[in-house]
């Protein structure tokens, strides 16, 4: 691959409108796979289908968020992976992680085996207990914001996705500050790996945590958006749509407000109702 893909692809689409056809020049959202290696093992931690671009950031946010590396120093470079089989030839979709000089990080987060430890069968309380272990600890209550900032999040979030508006088909997470002023963006076909990379920017920044910030993501908040969020130190996550019952039991063991449904003027507070200030 000569040169890195691109987060839009062109495509010729049939458009039927009032019984007429014609064609037209379209933009898809590129997906394309990312596999995550750690070096000097080479060993694979992760293939995960992404939107190219911010790869680095995406590979930092998902080695942060699972317990892998614990700070920026625990990466001593990162780098596309150099095929030496086709005349040194950039592989794009292979991102090398190289990690400082005897650090031995523990992968077991990423076999998932707290899903089925057997003290407990298949639960939620494992998952729980496995945050603990990491280190993470209740988010401090500090940020409140009135309702009228957090129903105009879901219209800065659209207004500020590029690649959604040429293409309509992808993901996106962005940090607000406690005024509701957009921080960041990241965009990607899969929303953990737009949380990924948001995260990882703040990560490979020194930003975090990000105590005095609201999430907003769209689509649903699953386990692991609030998993990435909790690790993050986010107090404030937001959502379009409903969260899943674990994200609601990290939330309020961990005291995240989570807030689903924000569509306009309206939105459910499942946890953490003291952070709303509603005058």
């Amino acid at each position: 691959m000569t040169k890195p893909p691109g987060s839009k692809t062109k495509a010729t689409v049939w458009v039927v409108e009032k019984g007429q056809a014609r064609t037209r020049l379209d933009y898809l959202t590129t997906e394309e796979p990312l596999e995550i290696r750690l070096i000097p093992s080479q060993k694979t931690v992760a293939v995960t289908m992404r939107t190219p671009g911010a790869d680095f950031e995406l590979a930092a946010g998902f080695l942060y968020g699972e317990g892998v590396i614990s700070c920026k120093k625990d990466i001593q470079r990162m780098s596309y992976c150099v095929d030496d089989s086709v005349d040194g030839e950039q592989r794009y979709n292979i991102v090398n992680v190289e990690l400082r000089d005897g650090l031995i990080p523990d992968l077991q987060p990423l076999e998932r085996h707290f899903y089925t430890n057997s003290a407990c069968g298949v639960c939620g309380k494992a998952s729980l207990e496995a945050l603990h272990l990491r280190g993470c600890s209740v988010i401090p209550l500090g940020l409140k914001v009135t309702p009228d900032i957090i129903y105009s999040l879901p219209d800065k979030l659209r207004a500020a996705q590029g690649i959604f508006a040429a293409t309509g088909g992808l993901h996106a997470a962005a940090t607000f500050d406690a005024q509701g002023q957009l921080l960041n963006l990241r965009e990607d076909v899969g929303r953990h790996n737009a949380l990924d990379k948001l995260i990882g920017t703040a990560f490979l920044s020194d930003e975090l945590p990000l105590n005095n910030q609201i999430v907003m993501v769209s689509g649903r908040s699953s386990f692991e958006i609030l998993q990435k969020s909790t690790t993050a130190g986010v107090p404030i996550v937001c959502s379009v749509s409903a969260p899943s019952s674990l994200a609601v039991s990290i939330a309020k063991e961990f005291g995240i407000t989570l807030i689903g449904f924000l569509r306009g003027e309206r939105f459910n507070v499942y946890t953490g109702w003291e952070r709303i200030n509603p005058v």
